[in-house]
């Protein structure tokens, strides 16, 4: 499991191409090396983890420890950019993208088929990933998907978690998005690997805004070409319907001695506000903040805000430089 770095730039400084129609609308995919030569950074790097070419951005300082950052549901380590940019000058600051989102896409068996992205297969994923990079202690901070995954790490392997960030986290039952729930039904998980609208997908990444104007054009399409990257929505339709949130063991958040910050956008559509409340109160000694006008993903619609509580809990004065506003 080697890793591999990447020399490539952040394609994010050069506007991309017009779609061709068959793009558009979701008939052709955009393929993997397409992906890593338009996405990567200047800090990407590879490594060979159950059947995938995992992408990752492993930079900064490691005085202050480390900091690892676990998106969400069709997101990317992108998603990080802006708060990891700052706090990379204190931090060790770990980003991936986890499989089957992002430039990694879909993990796969030694056969080639497309794994299924479970709870188990992800426990197994991070483990792995964690014990290649050597990272045998860190501030886990998670987003949605990225937040679940982070927390039942914590629960896992408590003296490995020094500090836990959970952003707008599923851990609690709950009915989909409906963006996620539509991949339950068979005739879309047949028919979305060689059909999917990018004006579907543009609609449910503005979902996850509270103001929607603040995405760029840019942001919207890297979104949208990562949901068609090869193999992606095959992947999603295999993994949507083992999403089971009720069988999630919340009595164990009461048993969690892991310092922990719960941010949580008012105006998530995705995931209820009411789960910020759960979680501070089961999570012994918890802290939590709302953003008002906020979506599901904070940290990329504001990250100058999240980056001041995350300073706060950290307890670091580092990368007090301005925050660049998002565009829109």
């Amino acid at each position: 499991m080697a890793s591999i770095e990447c020399g490539s730039s952040n394609s994010s400084t050069a506007p991309l191409p017009p779609r061709p129609l068959a793009a558009r609308l979701g008939i052709t995919s955009v393929p993997r090396d397409e992906l890593r030569r338009r996405y990567t950074q200047s800090g990407s790097k590879f490594i060979r983890i159950m059947g995938a070419d995992v992408h990752y951005v492993d930079e900064g300082s490691d005085q202050g420890g480390g900091i690892v950052m676990i998106h969400g549901f069709a997101s990317s380590l992108h998603t990080w950019d802006r708060v990891a940019d700052e706090l990379k000058h204190a931090y060790r600051v770990i980003r991936l993208d986890l499989p089957p989102f992002g430039v990694t896409g879909p993990l796969r068996s030694s056969t080639g088929a497309i794994e299924t992205m479970n709870l188990p297969t992800y426990r197994r994923f991070i483990d792995t990933f964690l014990q290649a990079l050597g990272i045998a202690r860190a501030t886990f901070i998670g987003n949605s998907l990225g937040g679940l995954i982070s927390l039942d790490y914590a629960v896992r392997h408590r003296k490995a978690v020094e500090r836990l960030v959970l952003i707008d986290s599923a851990g609690f039952p709950m009915r989909l998005p409906i963006y996620i729930g539509l991949f339950n039904s068979a005739l879309v998980r047949a028919s979305s690997p060689r059909w999917l609208p990018e004006a579907i997908i543009k609609s449910a990444v503005r979902n996850v805004y509270g103001d929607p104007r603040k995405i760029d054009a840019l942001t919207l399409r890297r979104y949208v070409e990562f949901f068609h990257g090869e193999g992606t929505r095959t992947a999603i339709g295999k993994m949507v319907p083992t999403l089971d949130f009720a069988e999630l063991d919340t009595n164990v958040l009461s048993m969690l001695t892991v310092p922990t910050l719960v941010l949580w956008g008012a105006k998530d559509r995705w995931i209820p506000t009411a789960h910020a409340a759960e979680f501070t109160q089961r999570i012994p000694g918890a802290k939590s903040v709302m953003y008002p006008g906020l979506g599901h993903i904070p940290m990329e619609e504001a990250p100058e805000r999240v980056l001041a509580d995350l300073r706060a809990f950290l307890g670091t004065d580092a990368g007090k430089t301005a925050v660049p506003a998002l565009a829109g």
